[in-house]
């Protein structure tokens, strides 16, 4: 007799000894044979078990589709992040009445020039025309990161929201020359991104028409010769024909 049969007539006498009461071998005195051959019982269930998961993934996946904008609305908690989200923008056109009231002439005696020939329109003339356009209350500027202050300048990043809908981002900056006017220079920002948001709405589009520009410098601007009072230097600067003369550090 061979050695592998010895060893065969071996293990099923210990699997004949280690036989219970129930007639069942124990899976410890298995031969080789029976471990080897491949079991075909059970394949039922195990189809069974992972057809139960297929479906557990597709209804987890199915339900992490988010819902229709019109869906979402009705369980909105109030609660939208602004920082982040985009609700309501360009989903519905504003009414006559606010497109009006928006996108009205801008009024030549509320623009402004600077010594350097730029023309705006003041920032709080905006938040009037916000004010007059959805009421206060109705529309607010969101910051959407935090303020980033640099050597120099300070800048953070804005969103208009006018009721309940985002509108517009900008980000809005402003210089600063010493540590101590870092607050008010953050406050500026707020308000350069509010003018720069509004650009969007169509408030005073006309003060980024090079002709209109040109138009209202000659009409209502003149330029002149002033003198820098500490330094003597003598420079051209501008200003509205209806305002007195420039005062100190210049001197026309």
């Amino acid at each position: 007799m061979s050695f592998t049969s010895r060893i065969l007539l071996s293990a099923r006498a210990a699997a004949r000894t280690a036989r219970g009461s129930n007639g069942l071998v124990s899976p410890a005195y298995l031969t080789p044979v029976a471990i080897c051959k491949p079991r075909k019982a059970g394949y039922a269930t195990e189809t069974s078990t992972e057809t139960e998961t297929v479906k557990k993934e597709e209804f987890q996946v199915a339900s992490e589709i988010p819902p229709p904008s019109g869906i979402a609305a009705q369980f909105d908690d109030g609660r939208t992040d602004w920082s982040k989200s985009y609700h309501g923008l360009s989903e519905q056109a504003f009414s006559k009445e606010v497109a009006d009231v928006l996108m009205a002439p801008v009024n030549p005696l509320d623009v402004e020039i600077k010594p350097d020939g730029m023309i705006y329109l003041p920032e709080i003339k905006y938040r009037r025309i916000l004010n007059k356009a959805f009421g206060p209350g109705g529309w607010g500027l969101a910051p959407r990161t935090e303020t980033n202050v640099g050597p120099k300048v300070v800048s953070r990043e804005y969103a208009l929201v006018c009721q309940g809908r985002l509108v517009a981002i900008a980000r809005g900056e402003q210089e600063y020359f010493d540590p101590s006017g870092i607050p008010t220079a953050t406050e500026a920002c707020k308000s350069n991104a509010i003018m720069r948001c509004c650009k969007d709405l169509g408030i005073a589009s006309e003060l980024w028409d090079p002709r209109f520009i040109r138009e209202f410098k000659a009409q209502h601007c003149v330029e002149v010769f002033a003198e820098h009072v500490p330094t003597k230097k003598k420079k051209k600067l501008w200003r509205r024909k209806d305002q007195p003369k420039l005062g100190y550090p210049y001197q026309e």
